[in-house]
């Protein structure tokens, strides 16, 4: 398969015109929806917005390649523009880009075209190839440019590939990984990049590129053994274990694709820092240089968080569903577990949600140690749980305990995280017989000894704040809880998935616990930040709905998905309207979930359950005034959204005058 046989002259557009971003990604799925091979214009469109979201797929030097791999693609296909004018579109250099190429590929198991694509990209980094396809006059002269260069392109990897022995045989300077999150242009960018380079300063590399097709060119153990260090220019996680004890520079995919010599360099003048991954995790890619203090706490939270969702919303919702069997035990201290199935619901939602905690310190542990700092950060999310002290150690009785709850478990994740750290750094001077017992017996004894003594000695600490926490929120009167469900409610709004919305939803789930003693309180909390959430959608849908003539016809489209979105409690639909328009959308929507989780709180609306959106509304206390108020929310958030932001012209709107 050859690049010309994705890309059709109907796909071509030389001489184009773009207003900004959004315009050129539209004008470029018009051109790929000639093809036939989308099926879904919308989807596909929300696709590449998504890929951008990640990073602009701007390269600098002029050039743009957005892409998107999605089960709304029937068939790999390729679109193509020019721009003499240029268009904004984010680029590092920031610089106007000129030339673009849209890439659309299949979610399939069926990646042959990905190796055509991975060529496009390569080849596009070469200024003369890009040079040409700018001043081509046609877009028959545009193909014909591309053939030659492809030509040239497969003889010199044919020749690459015969070349490869020789090089195994001999050994390699250093070796690489490229990665991005869709593994289709950047990944095979950065290698294309890092491969010119490391030829040019006289020096053997190799590269292996983990893309949507899976690992190629892989490096052995031998590749690895010989070569004087490890450069990982990813965007995702890739799996370090093998680089134990080597010089290791990590960073993001596009400094593989703009800075190869600046990379190089960090690694053969000795500047890279020796990879220790003792347990052979896994770890992030991205580079901590220039990285923020907060910004590294925010990552390792994070990580607890995402690994603590799904056992949040499982029992969650488990525990709420057999409350809403348990009609027969309404209103008796039975309630939720009067009958066998009501109980059964209870007791797996309930055994669920209460490794909450300990998932959440150990994964926060684990984010900051690697696989040993696991299992502490397990052991001290329990002890956080339960309370655990050493008064308890005198008497064993444990109706004396007291939760430290959330807080608790937060200080224990990070605490055995850096204990598990100070533990390794002090066995660097072991003997190195010793290295094979460090991650299967001196790690988890001591990681999890040393969490256990701290969390027995602070936590009455925790546990004194926490009853305070709890005692305080538990005592609000009507007023002050409808001050802080309209907070927590605009703060689902500020960003929409971020550290702010994530905030205000871990202190709903926290509330949730059994342990926290909120009781009623904590659900009045939880139905406060669930209706904030759900917001921000319906404000976009109702917009695009209601008030066409100020979006265009792509934006209507994807507003109707917002409807099911924003009923799901997934913030997350509105993040490309807001991206586009954070002037004009984001006040709306924070002042539409604000409106929305006050209007919550003082009805008095309780969940029992940590998601689910009105699709668990049958749980709800008061059902009916918590809708009400997700569509007061929701309609103020859509008048002030429709009436702040002007009318679009006809030709943009797609509507006739």
């Amino acid at each position: 398969m050859r690049i010309t046989s994705l890309l059709k002259p109907e796909a071509v557009k030389i001489g184009g015109v773009a207003s900004d971003k959004d315009d050129a990604i539209a004008k470029l799925v018009k051109l790929m929806e000639t093809q036939g091979n989308v099926v879904d214009i919308d989807a596909y469109t929300e696709a590449v917005h998504a890929r951008e979201s990640f990073g602009s797929t701007a390269l600098g030097e002029g050039i743009a390649i957005p892409h998107a791999k999605t089960a709304a693609v029937s068939a790999p296909g390729l679109a193509a523009m020019t721009l003499p004018d240029g268009v904004d579109y984010d680029a590092p250099d920031g610089l106007p880009t000129t030339l673009m190429f849209l890439i659309a590929a299949p979610d399939t198991k069926a990646d042959v075209h990905l190796e055509v694509l991975s060529r496009l990209s390569m080849l596009l980094m070469d200024p003369e190839f890009c040079n040409k396809l700018r001043a081509a006059k046609s877009s028959e002269e545009f193909l014909a440019v591309i053939d030659a260069a492809e030509d040239a392109k497969v003889a010199a990897e044919n020749a690459k590939a015969a070349a490869a022995a020789t090089a195994d045989a001999a050994g390699y300077d250093l070796v690489a990984i490229t990665a991005c999150p869709t593994g289709i242009a950047h990944t095979y960018m950065a290698a294309e990049a890092l491969e010119n380079k490391a030829k040019e300063m006289g020096l053997r590399i190799k590269v292996e590129t983990q893309g949507s097709a899976g690992a190629k060119n892989v490096l052995t153990p031998e590749d690895i053994a010989g070569a004087k260090g490890v450069i990982i220019a990813a965007d995702k996680n890739i799996e370090l274990s093998r680089f134990d004890g080597k010089p290791l520079y990590s960073c993001p995919v596009s400094r593989g694709i703009n800075e190869p010599e600046a990379l190089i360099n960090e690694v053969m003048e000795g500047r890279a820092p020796i990879h220790h991954n003792a347990g052979g995790a896994a770890a992030p890619a991205a580079t901590s240089d220039g990285e923020s203090t907060w910004h590294k706490i925010y990552k390792h939270l994070m990580n607890g968080v995402s690994h603590m969702l799904p056992f949040v919303i499982g029992g969650g919702i488990l525990t709420a569903i057999a409350f809403l069997v348990d009609q027969p035990g309404l209103g008796t201290s039975a309630y939720g577990s009067s009958i066998p199935a009501a109980a059964l619901f209870k007791t797996i939602g309930g055994e669920a949600f209460g490794l909450m905690l300990p998932i959440l310190a150990g994964y926060i542990a684990s984010s900051i140690a690697d696989r040993p700092g696991l299992a502490p950060g397990f052991v001290g999310g329990l002890f956080a749980k339960a309370g655990y002290d050493f008064a308890y150690l005198g008497t064993l009785d444990a109706t004396t305990l007291v939760s430290g709850g959330f807080i608790a478990a937060l200080f224990a994740g990070f605490a055995a995280g850096y204990l598990t750290l100070g533990i390794e750094r002090a066995c660097d001077k072991l003997p190195s017989s010793l290295e094979g017992i460090k991650p299967m017996l001196i790690y988890p004894v001591l990681g999890t000894l040393a969490i256990g003594v701290v969390m027995l000695a602070l936590n009455p600490v925790f546990a004194a704040i926490n009853t305070a926490l709890n005692g305080f929120l538990a005592g609000l009167g009507t007023s002050n809880i409808v001050v802080l469900g309209l907070v927590l409610g605009g703060m689902m709004s500020v960003d929409m998935g971020g550290p702010f919305n994530k905030a205000a939803y871990v202190f709903g789930t926290a509330a949730l616990d059994p342990s926290s003693g909120l009781g009623t309180t904590g659900q009045v909390i939880m139905a406060s930040v669930m209706v904030g959430g759900m917001v921000p959608p319906l404000v976009i849908a109702l917009s695009t709905t209601f008030f066409k003539n100020r979006w265009t016809k792509q934006d209507r489209n994807a507003g109707l998905v917002n409807y099911i979105m924003g009923l799901s409690f997934i913030s997350e639909g509105a993040i490309p309207f807001a991206a586009a328009d954070p002037g004009h959308v984001l006040p709306s929507c924070i002042i539409g979930s604000a409106i929305a989780g006050g209007l919550s709180a003082a009805f008095g609306c309780t969940s029992p359950a940590p998601h689910g959106g009105a699709w668990v509304a049958a749980v709800i206390g008061n059902p009916a005034m918590w809708l009400v108020a997700c569509l007061v929310g929701s309609v103020v958030g859509c008048l002030i959204l429709s009436f702040w932001k002007k009318p679009l012209p006809p030709e943009e709107s797609g509507l006739e005058k």
